[in-house]
């Protein structure tokens, strides 16, 4: 079993961009996600990843750390669950890679209803790894379930963020 260990931040500024190694675009949609009535299911999600297509099922969120299985799937099927089986917008986003310290933080510059949020995470092999913080590494929103994914397909940030956010 998977499980993916994050901490996720809004980025302050344009320094990272000049520490760029790599850029994908990514299109991601959810096919199940908890919600008031099952608010410890799992979500589903399937994502376009430059040309190669992913699905991945998530368990419930324990602090930064949750179960995670993915696998790949043949594009045409993701862009067609994309299109028949996503519930609400998809998430448009461009994924840069940026290597600091011992560690790869990935910045997420949202597109469409999300934009412009800026956001970055760095993966953990544990809650309690420690991380060289980067200067363009604003608030830490890693528990601010807003922030995720799946949560900004259901309430963009352009919905929410004019409340002072």
């Amino acid at each position: 079993m998977g499980v993916e260990v994050e901490r996720k931040f809004l980025v302050v500024g344009d320094d990272w961009r000049e520490q760029v190694t790599s850029a994908v675009h990514i299109v991601q949609g959810y096919l199940a996600r908890p919600d008031a009535t099952h608010p410890g299911g799992a979500t589903v999600r399937v994502r376009t990843k430059g040309d190669r297509a992913y699905l991945t099922i998530k368990g419930p969120s324990a602090g930064i750390a949750r179960s995670e299985f993915e696998y790949e799937v043949p594009v045409e099927d993701a862009r067609a669950m994309l299109d028949q089986l996503a519930q609400g917008p998809v998430v448009d986003k461009v994924r840069h890679l940026v290597p600091v310290g011992g560690h790869v933080w990935e910045v997420d510059v949202f597109a469409g209803d999300n934009a412009p949020l800026v956001m970055a995470e760095v993966e953990l092999a544990g809650p309690d790894e420690a991380f060289a913080l980067p200067a363009w590494a604003g608030r830490d929103v890693s528990d601010d379930p807003r922030y995720y994914n799946a949560n900004l397909a259901r309430s963009p940030y352009a919905s929410w963020a004019s409340t002072g956010d």
